[in-house]
């Protein structure tokens, strides 16, 4: 009897080494498929665990990672890359990844429609002025991006905490998941750091797995304007989206 609780005992140590082994840091080299040169610099995020890193300037890069996480890759003018994290790669070690470069068109440039005199104070007048007020009334836990139009903004605020979040529940409900990963994208120095640099939400896209519509739309019945939602950095869009879903938890509690 002591001898079959030996060998079940072991059974079950095998088993938990070889899963624990399965975890760890994997570690590789980026390079362009096209010339195979190194590439330095290029953004690296574990989507499944949050965290981030780059490569270095030889192409080398190391990340916290386990079996079937997914890392995402991303560069300047090359398209962005997802890899599953297999058995194989623990197991071996480094890999080759080769990233396509992207063909880049300039679209037209549109000069707006502003006739200047070369009288200053004539011509200051004429410029159009832009300017964004995040308005919000302490302790309700509602906000509005005022946009260019401010003197409407306690309005929208008020009709916002008079409709307690109810249009939200669709969209976030059904992500609640991936929601619960914005403080700790907001906590990595290294995603802060790619979502400053970035304005075109396919970082945000991937991490949160939702489309480029969803993000505009969540944004839009989280009263930001169409400016904030059309010019913000992709940083400033999840700290945008991060204040909302808390606020929308809040009013969900109550």
């Amino acid at each position: 009897m002591k001898r079959i609780l030996f060998y079940i005992v072991l059974f079950i140590s095998i088993t938990t080494y070889s899963q624990d082994d399965n975890s760890g840091v994997v570690s590789g080299k980026v390079l362009s498929a096209a010339t195979d040169l190194k590439l330095e610099n290029v953004h690296i995020v574990n989507l499944s665990q949050v965290v981030g890193t780059i490569t270095d300037d030889k192409g080398n890069f190391s990340i916290s990672a386990k079996v079937n996480d997914t890392l995402y890759f991303s560069y300047i003018g090359y398209k962005p890359l997802q890899i599953r994290v297999s058995n194989d790669w623990i197991k071996f070690g480094d890999i080759k990844v080769k990233m396509t470069e992207l063909g880049i068109a300039l679209e037209e440039v549109v000069v707006a429609d502003v006739q200047l005199t070369g009288y200053l104070e004539i011509d200051a007048k004429r410029i159009p002025v832009y300017n964004n007020y995040r308005y919000s009334i302490s302790g309700l836990n509602s906000g509005y991006e005022g946009g260019s139009k401010q003197p409407s903004a306690v309005n929208k605020v008020l009709g916002a905490i008079f409709n307690p979040a109810d249009f939200l529940y669709n969209i976030f409900s059904k992500r609640s998941k991936e929601l619960k990963k914005l403080r700790k994208m907001k906590k990595d120095d290294e995603i802060r750091n790619l979502l400053e640099n970035k304005f075109d939400r396919a970082t945000l896209m991937a991490l949160l797995q939702v489309e480029r519509m969803d993000i505009d739309e969540i944004l839009r019945n989280c009263n930001y304007s169409v400016d904030f939602i059309k010019f913000a950095n992709d940083l400033q869009i999840l700290d945008a989206i991060s204040e909302c879903y808390e606020e929308y938890k809040v009013l969900e509690r109550r």
